[in-house]
């Protein structure tokens, strides 16, 4: 933790109140039982970075909220609504929330049975039930919401055995026992009685329902729908929040209000940020070690050094292996062989990435966890010797030489997004290596729309992208979404595995990774799996990059999560997953 006061900013930063009017109006969203004129800054918890508009919804069972409290991800934020589990991407475990002890499988896993904690309660006093449980999936079902398409493939039903106790029963017509333990750490948990309203008051019509409003919701969660508005999001700490009970946190969250101011872009927050009226941003900020060193703010960031976040995301170049040329595995090899990727790391990311040095390229991302499964995997050095260390410029051009193709007939792209400058500018680098080797390679940024269209219906040759990060079940999700090939019949639109690539034994490999459980058969497995994909390259990692840029400034709160603090909470933003532990741990830097 970085220990500079600016002790003139801080003592104007803390005999501030920020004035809020919550006088309802057609441009606001409000609860009409608050009754808030300011929220005084030493009560006041400011988060920035993760709502860059007026909010739509309060849903969620919505496919197109844009409402940063209704993140239901692998780490789900858990602010308002709540899930039986709190994911922890630290060490790849789950901490019961609404759930009383750990999930227990029956002994062919075929169903999982949940106790629910009996002190949880929703925020209108009555208790949370196993039936809220089971309604919460039935409706998700009933309602064909993105969340209930994709459970119904993988749980058949889920019952309520009695008021404390529901059973997740696996599909065993799909069988797939980590996808039916993905949504326990993230599925939303909703009032059967609540959302029985709801489904009155639209008539049980399935797109009125999943488009209402629901800012009136009865929620489990620390805080309360309070505000939305162009200006900005607040929740009020529910002081009867069910949490302060001995069996889960034994106290409420310190911060009274949790405000999202809404800025008109990345400099405005950025400014804010800088000035104290930001505690912790999820943002990107180049070189942040500058806020410390040159400025001397009380600025932090959870390691103290590089990479200076917790990474665990790895953006992606993805070859299209329907095209002419990239079909040849050589030709990828030796385009992954060229990339500057040292180059990359340091400018485009600004230091915030491990190098493949370090790191090596596979399908396992960098955290404690997943590195503990490729050092097993690479316990021979098979692994590591396939590395792609990259800017061998002479041995990517004899590899090309091998494939005695005449690379003059070909014209190749590589695109994203225009305006997501580090990854431009990581697109550029591949482009000059592959110049640099004798490719015909140029960029290409469209609009995001066009991109998605391309990257989803095929229309590229080359092209970045980001597969799950960290997530229960990330390992394996992560290697199915970049290696499944559809059984060799590539659907004509696809949001996964976009390289189109198709290897009969990979798809074997997949389907067999969920249904084992002898550890020394995964890690076989995994290996054998990562010994094809580096071998066959129809991608490659570019990067490891942060899933948070989780950035406090300290001028006001301190406590956050930092590494080493023996504390094992992640750096979430203090809001996501085992994340919101921290809300209980910091503490105003002067009373």
């Amino acid at each position: 933790m970085k220990n500079w006061r600016k002790v003139l900013a801080l003592v104007l930063v803390l005999a501030m109140a920020f004035a809020m009017s919550v006088t309802a109006s057609a441009n606001e969203v409000v609860n009409d039982e608050a009754d808030i004129s300011s929220t005084p800054r030493n009560e006041t918890f400011y988060i920035g970075g993760q709502q860059w508009g007026k909010p739509n919804d309060f849903n969620p069972y919505s496919s197109n909220s844009n409402n940063y409290l209704v993140a239901q991800n692998d780490s789900a934020r858990v602010v308002c609504y709540e899930t039986l589990y709190m994911y922890n991407m630290l060490d790849n475990t789950c901490t019961p929330l609404l759930a009383d002890g750990d999930y227990v499988w029956n002994e062919d896993q075929t169903e999982v049975t949940v106790k629910i904690n009996q002190d949880a309660h929703w925020s209108d006093g009555t208790p949370v039930t196993a039936n809220d449980v089971k309604y919460t999936f039935d409706t998700h079902v009933k309602y064909q919401s993105a969340t209930g398409i994709d459970m119904a493939l993988y749980i058949s039903e889920v019952e309520a055995t009695d008021d404390y106790t529901v059973v997740f029963k696996a599909n065993k017509d799909n069988y797939n026992p980590l996808k039916v333990i993905e949504y326990l750490p993230k599925l939303y948990i909703t009032q059967a009685a609540y959302v029985k309203t709801v489904e009155e008051a639209t008539s049980e019509d399935s797109e009125a329902f999943k488009t209402a409003e629901m800012y009136d919701a009865v929620t489990s969660g620390p805080y309360t729908w309070t505000l939305g508005n162009e200006e900005k999001v607040i929740v009020t700490r529910d002081d009867n929040y069910w949490g302060q009970a001995e069996s889960m946190w034994g106290q409420l969250p310190v911060p009274k209000y949790i405000v999202h101011n809404i800025f008109s872009g990345n400099d405005a927050v950025a400014v804010a940020f800088e000035n104290g009226e930001i505690d912790v941003n999820q943002q990107f900020v180049a070189n942040i070690w500058t806020y410390w060193e040159d400025k001397g703010l009380d600025i932090a960031t959870y390691i103290d050094e590089a990479p200076y976040f917790v990474d665990a995301s790895m953006p992606t170049l993805w070859f299209n292996t329907t095209k002419e040329g990239l079909d040849n595995a050589n030709v990828r090899v030796a385009i992954a062989m060229a990339i500057d990727y040292d180059q990359i790391i340091s400018t485009a990311m600004s230091g915030y990435s491990y190098t493949f040095a370090d790191v090596p390229h596979s399908l396992f991302n960098p955290t404690d966890a997943e590195q503990a499964m490729y050092a097993a995997c690479d316990a021979d050095g098979e692994l590591s010797a396939l590395n792609y260390a990259g800017k061998d410029i002479e041995g990517a051009k004899a590899l090309l030489e091998e494939t005695g193709i005449d690379f003059s007939a070909y014209e190749w792209s590589v695109e994203c997004p225009t305006g997501w400058t580090d990854w431009n500018a990581s697109c550029e680098i591949v482009a000059a290596a592959a110049k640099e080797i004798g490719l015909n390679v140029t960029t290409y940024f469209p609009e995001a729309a066009v991109y998605n269209e391309d990257i989803q219906t095929g229309n590229f040759d080359m092209a970045m992208a980001t597969m799950t990060g960290a997530a229960i079940d990330g390992t394996w999700l992560r290697a199915y979404q970049t290696c499944y090939g559809f059984g060799g019949e590539i659907p004509e639109r696809i949001t996964y595995a976009y390289s189109r690539w198709y290897n009969e034994r990979v798809d074997e490999i997949l389907a067999t990774i969920p249904v084992t459980t002898d550890e020394a058969e995964l890690t076989a497995l995994y290996k054998e799996l990562n010994v094809i994909y580096l071998t066959e390259c129809p991608s490659v990692a570019l990067m490891y990059r942060p899933v948070y840029f989780h950035e406090t400034n300290e001028s006001v709160w301190s406590g956050f999560p930092e590494q080493g603090d023996g504390l094992n909470i992640p750096p979430t933003v203090c809001t996501d997953g085992y994340g919101i532990a921290a809300l209980y741990n910091i503490y105003l830097v002067e009373e």
